[in-house]
């Protein structure tokens, strides 16, 4: 029976490596080798879970993110990534420190994910579940400020989903996503009027 790889330690292996050296997105996705798409997106959202203070992270991750997702829905047997993007990426004593903070949580997560729930996770509910996973990716690469965390949970969620076929993962995506939706609202009206009334203040 072949041993089951996980999300920890395929991190483990991919982070590896001098601090000061850069781990490129084309080198992370060659590093999953047959993994899954959804196994890819997962490992790209993680940074995304935990907070890492690094600027522009989502948008970082999450542009690669849409285009292996584009591909899933095309079915293509393999990822592919624009040079431009793939010979981006982050130094790997960033990815290691983020690693040691997340570590515990992603082993708590692992430990729980098995097949149970399945009406969650076939037919039109799955169908359902990848429309809104998309949708979440590409709201995630917006460069929206205080509007990451809840989308990049609910993405890992699905991620979990569609690998492990666990319904009850489904759920809390579903959970996630409608928490972003709530929160994402809420930004986009209350945003423009802080701004507004800063400009006013100003004036």
């Amino acid at each position: 029976m072949t041993e089951r790889v996980t999300l920890l330690a395929t991190l483990d292996r991919l982070f590896a490596g001098p601090r000061e050296s850069v781990l490129t997105i084309a080198d992370f996705l060659r590093g999953l080798e047959t993994r899954s798409y959804a196994f890819a997106i997962a490992a790209l959202d993680m940074p995304n879970v935990i907070p890492t203070g690094i600027p522009w992270l989502s948008t970082v991750t999450g542009v690669p993110m849409a285009l292996l997702a584009a591909q899933y829905f095309q079915r293509r047997p393999a990822a592919t990534l624009p040079q431009f993007i793939g010979r981006r990426g982050l130094p790997r004593g960033r990815l290691q420190d983020f690693l040691g903070r997340a570590r515990a949580h992603i082993a708590r997560l692992e430990s729980t994910i098995r097949p149970r729930h399945e009406g969650w996770v076939s037919g039109l509910p799955r169908r359902l579940m990848q429309v809104v996973w998309m949708g979440l990716i590409l709201l995630l690469a917006l460069p929206i400020p205080f509007d990451n965390f809840l989308p990049a949970t609910a993405i890992l969620f699905f991620c979990l989903a569609l690998i492990e076929g666990d319904g009850l993962m489904a759920m809390l995506g579903w959970l996630f996503a409608a928490l972003t939706a709530v929160w994402t609202v809420l930004l986009l009206i209350v945003g423009p009027l802080v701004a507004l009334h800063l400009v006013r203040s100003l004036f």
